[in-house]
């Protein structure tokens, strides 16, 4: 993506390719609210193609905050679809409540990953990334008004909605399938985001979620964040942006996963997939 001049805190964040070791903290954030569970235990593979749904959330971000007003409307349009379908005894995904939770995961998550690799936003930019990152979830369906408006009202939100989480055994199941893939391959990189993920998620729901845990690997967590806090920030920008632009790029040309700027079906055939540029 090159050396970015857009001030906007969402544009220069969200590019960051630091911000994907939180991308299994996120997700089993989402997964700690039961119905966000049960949808995703009934209609989802995400966790026997952990890759392949990762590109999924990353077409969805990187075509919201990146993506021609064009793209940005055939894939929300495509996502809201997809989601109609996703209804069940208890839940609903385009539930104002869920939406709201999973797009403030996504928010959470790389908030936090940006802090710890560059140190905390000061105030005022702090509050202009929240106010931006509320497109994450009017892209999903949600009213705009009933995205928290200050970083007061999210930090309340945010403590009572994880106060109120339910673990069960949906939840556990998923977090056991995506830490632990059928594919050699994706297992190195799952034990590193097992890592990252059991060191960024409270110890209850840790716990809660069956992740191990030890001050052993507690130690090589913290190792791990003090390297990249001291490497990371001196990478030159398009070597920290290429995973967003080689994302992007391959949206436009269409190479990875569904056709998702194909032109729309009509409506009895299925769509499957989503975005961008």
């Amino acid at each position: 993506m090159g050396r970015s001049s857009d001030d906007s805190p969402l544009r220069r964040i969200s590019a960051e390719a630091c911000l994907l070791g939180g991308a299994g903290y996120a997700v089993l954030l989402q997964i700690a609210h039961p119905s966000v569970a049960q949808g995703v235990y009934e209609h989802s593979d995400f966790a026997s193609r952990p890759f392949d749904r990762l590109l999924g959330t990353l077409y969805f971000v990187y075509g919201t905050v990146y993506g021609t007003p064009e793209e940005r409307e055939r894939l929300h349009a495509i996502v809201r679809a997809l989601h109609r379908k996703v209804n069940g005894p208890g839940y609903r995904a385009l539930d104002d409540d869920l939406l709201l939770w999973v797009a403030a995961t996504l928010f959470q998550a790389n908030s936090r990953v940006h802090a710890m690799v560059f140190g905390e936003l000061d105030k005022e930019e702090y509050a202009r990334y929240l106010s931006e990152a509320s497109v994450l979830a009017t892209a999903l369906g949600l009213p705009e008004e009933k995205w928290p408006a200050t970083p007061e009202e999210f930090a309340d939100y945010w403590e009572s909605s994880v106060e109120g989480l339910r673990v069960g055994e949906e939840a556990r199941d998923i977090t056991g399938r995506l830490f632990r893939p059928a594919s050699p391959a994706l297992r190195p990189l799952m034990r590193l985001q097992s890592l990252l993920t059991g060191g960024l998620l409270p110890p209850d729901l840790r716990e809660r979620l069956a992740i191990p845990w030890s001050q052993s690997r507690q130690r090589r967590f913290d190792r791990v964040v003090g390297v990249t806090r001291a490497v990371y920030p001196w990478l030159p920008r398009p070597v920290r942006t290429l995973p967003t632009t080689l994302c992007l790029w391959s949206m436009r040309r269409g190479a990875l996963g569904p056709r998702w700027l194909a032109p729309p079906r009509r409506p009895r055939s299925r769509d499957r997939g989503g975005v961008v540029r």
